[in-house]
């Protein structure tokens, strides 16, 4: 039977009609991130590399290429400078191994402005600290998986949970391949937006999820593409409006938010949008591959039920 053009006034739409070429889409994408990951690696950040943060308090509002240059010019080419907070606090994050390197810069800086600069912190961050939050990290994604991986398989069925984690695991290996194609760095920060995404599309997932099972109890005579496309055009709306207002604010932080958070706008703008994608052609089109049934989705009876029905 052909899908219906409209069930309970709900234009039916034929997403499936694209799944092979949705599926060698993300296989390149998930092949490139890999194979650029493998090549270029990750740029990490201090909080996984080691090196020393120190936060400054200008008198006035502080010229943030100025301090750059000073920097530079001081040989700590590899500095970054942002904005903490007001126009006067400054944020330095120099990658570098000796504890009292916080103090030089700091009194370096002090002695080039002709005014005041407060020094209001300075932390050092060794080595070993960075390559352990490396690995919590890789861990806390991989434990996040599993978990959902387990939700899903009690909460629907075990075809359900391979799907999504497949598609959690696409999205994020997607932005990873990213951050390391465009060298962008990777700090605490776009860890956790990876989560936030890892959720986020975990979310989208369920709810897709919940109508097709529905369909498949409720819809009779139809195969499993067609109850597919009436679950996924059954949420469209929904997950239009949903990732639209989400994907609207996210660039307004990515432009308006500065520096402290642009690696994190960055990243959820990408989860985001690969997440609403694969929650359509990775997690419902591995159903199908599945070749799930309705016969998957019967409650078994326990045995003597039937007997004891009136």
């Amino acid at each position: 039977m052909a899908t219906p053009e409209t069930i309970n006034g709900v234009r039916i739409f034929d997403f499936m009609k694209i799944r092979r070429l949705a599926g060698m889409l993300s296989i390149i994408l998930v092949l490139g991130s890999l194979v650029t990951l493998g090549v270029k690696g990750i740029n990490w950040g201090l909080d996984f590399t080691g090196g020393t943060l120190v936060e400054l308090r200008y008198d006035r509002a502080a010229d943030i290429s100025e301090v750059r240059d000073q920097l530079r010019a001081a040989g700590y080419t590899d500095a970054v400078v942002q904005e903490y907070g007001s126009a006067s606090d400054v944020l330095v994050r120099i990658p570098g191994d000796e504890p009292t390197l916080g103090d030089k810069v700091a009194r370096m800086l002090d002695n080039a402005y002709e005014g005041d600069v407060e020094t209001k912190r300075v932390e050092f961050v060794g080595p070993q600290v960075g390559e352990r939050l490396r690995e919590q990290g890789g861990l806390g994604m991989l434990l996040a998986l599993a978990v959902v991986m387990v939700y899903i398989a009690f909460r629907f069925q075990f075809k359900f949970s391979v799907g999504s984690v497949a598609a959690l695991a696409h999205d994020s290996i997607i932005v990873l391949g990213a951050f390391s194609l465009f060298e962008l760095q990777f700090d605490l920060t776009v860890l956790a937006a990876i989560l936030a995404v890892i959720g986020y599309s975990l979310n989208d997932t369920i709810i897709v999820y919940d109508r097709v099972r529905e369909n498949f109890r409720k819809v009779r005579d139809t195969n499993a593409v067609e109850i597919i496309n009436i679950s996924l055009s059954q949420t469209l709306g929904r997950t239009l409006a949903t990732s639209g207002t989400t994907l609207f604010v996210l660039l307004s932080l990515y432009i308006l938010g500065g520096e402290m958070i642009h690696g994190f706008s960055t990243a959820l703008l990408i989860g985001i949008g690969v997440g609403t994608y694969s929650s359509i052609y990775i997690a419902s089109n591995l159903l199908l591959v599945q070749n799930i049934s309705r016969d998957d989705l019967i409650v078994p009876v326990k045995e003597g039920e039937v007997d004891e029905m009136p």
